[in-house]
């Protein structure tokens, strides 16, 4: 269900908690520091630019801000451009020490000022890298809903009412809430104590309130707590999502289904409604 990696545990494909999880790390460790050289072992990783623009891009230059919008990372290059993230399904990011291992599937390795390293790690390569002119062009090219943390109750309101199918397919829609993947969708729907199944158009008041709550403050406490599995609570749903595992609410058991040909992990006797 997780797979554990060097510098902490994180979930095996990346949402928006590892990746502001990322995101702060990168803020904390990679910014105001010269890139003096670059190494891109894997190129197939590059997106829309070369292995010789992205080093025209870099060398010489400094990392300055951060920017996470859903599972995309971006990070302005001396106020000049953006480095862009994705990180796919097995993606992550790792610093260093020059002469430490960061990771065993490194993709693009930046050497920063002070004998330190930033390694974007993906062992499935189905991440990218690439570079941005301008962040808001680049998510409006990307098709990107609403970043998840920022949705209002009146904005999930109106998108999901224009939504057909199921609620949980719908959270998953990166363009119309970016940030939310299979495993937070189930622990938010767990969380306001709504079925899967249910049609999203459908929501009532109080039930859509229930959500929206939700998205907030299950994607907050799984940033805070870097998407470990080991440090979120254990009445959620991700320390026991797992066909006939117990409810951690003593409700009965978690149940799989297939959802729009995606995977979901439910309490039949928690969520009803």
């Amino acid at each position: 269900m997780f797979s554990r990696l060097l510098n902490g545990y994180i979930l095996r494909v990346p949402e928006l908690p590892d990746v502001e999880a990322f995101r702060r790390r990168l803020a904390s460790n990679g910014l105001h520091r010269r890139i003096s050289h670059l190494e891109v072992p894997d190129p197939t990783v590059l997106r829309g630019v070369s292995r010789q623009r992205l080093a025209r891009a870099l060398k010489g230059r400094e990392l300055v801000r951060t920017r996470r919008h859903g599972k995309h990372l971006l990070v302005a290059v001396d106020d000049d451009g953006w480095l862009v993230l994705h990180f796919g399904m097995t993606g992550f990011l790792a610093f260093a020490d020059d002469g430490e291992s960061a990771s065993a599937h490194p993709r693009l390795v930046l050497h920063l000022a002070g004998r330190r390293r930033m390694v974007y790690d993906d062992a499935r390569r189905l991440g990218f890298v690439t570079m941005a002119d301008d962040d808001e062009q680049y998510v409006a090219q990307e098709d990107l809903g609403v970043d998840a943390l920022e949705v209002s109750r009146t904005g999930l309101r109106d998108l999901l009412a224009a939504r057909r199918g199921a609620v949980k397919p719908a959270l998953m829609d990166q363009t119309m809430v970016a940030g939310i993947g299979n495993i937070y969708s189930d622990e938010i729907l767990f969380q306001a104590r709504v079925d899967p199944r249910r049609p999203a158009s459908g929501l009532d008041d109080a039930t859509l309130g229930r959500v929206h709550r939700q998205i907030g403050r299950v994607l907050r406490m799984a940033a805070d707590r870097g998407a470990d599995p080991e440090r979120l609570p254990d009445s959620w749903l991700l320390p026991h999502r797992e066909d006939g595992a117990p409810c951690p609410r003593g409700n009965g058991e978690i149940r799989s289904i297939r959802i729009s040909g995606r995977g979901a992990f439910y309490c039949p006797d928690c969520q009803s409604s």
